[in-house]
C-alpha cells in the first residue's frame, strides 16, 4: 500500500531512544521519519506549541501527539503488532491508559535508550 502522502513520523532526532522507536516503525510500517531538527515551517505550524515533548503522527487528514501518536502507528503497522494495539482500543478507559504509559516511558527515555538505541540523527555531525 504506496500512498504518495504517507504519514509522518515527528520524533526527537536528537533522542537515541526516539529515534530506535522511530526506525523500529518505520521498518514495519509506511511512514516517512522527520526529525524535530528537519521540520517544514508547514509541519511545523500543524503542530502544537509544545510539540518537543513528545512524538507525533502527520496525516493529510490530522495531527496526533504523544500516546495517541503512538497508537495510531500501533494500529497502521504492517505487523501483528497492529492486533495487539487495536485490542488495546477496546479496553476501558484506554485513552487514560494510553497518555499515562506513554509519559511514564517518555519521561524516562535515558533509562529505556540504556536498553535499545540508535545514533541520533541530529548528533551525526557532532565529533
Amino acid at each position: 500500500m504506496n500512498s504518495p502522502f504517507p504519514p509522518r513520523l515527528v520524533f526527537d532526532d536528537d533522542c537515541g531512544f526516539c529515534t530506535w522507536c522511530a526506525e523500529y516503525a518505520a521498518a514495519r510500517g509506511e511512514f516517512e521519519l522527520v526529525g524535530f531538527s528537519d521540520l517544514s515551517p508547514d509541519q511545523l505550524a500543524r503542530l502544537p506549541d509544545e510539540y518537543e515533548s513528545c512524538f507525533h503522527l502527520l496525516t493529510q487528514e490530522r495531527v496526533y501527539s504523544c500516546g495517541h501518536a503512538l497508537e495510531e502507528v500501533g494500529v497502521r503497522l504492517e505487523t501483528p503488532e497492529r492486533l495487539a494495539a487495536r485490542a488495546f482500543r477496546q479496553l476501558p478507559n484506554h485513552e487514560t491508559l494510553r497518555e499515562q504509559g506513554y509519559r511514564l516511558v517518555a519521561d524516562n527515555r535515558v533509562l529505556a535508550g540504556k536498553v535499545v538505541r540508535k545514533e541520533p540523527p541530529a548528533r551525526s555531525g557532532d565529533s
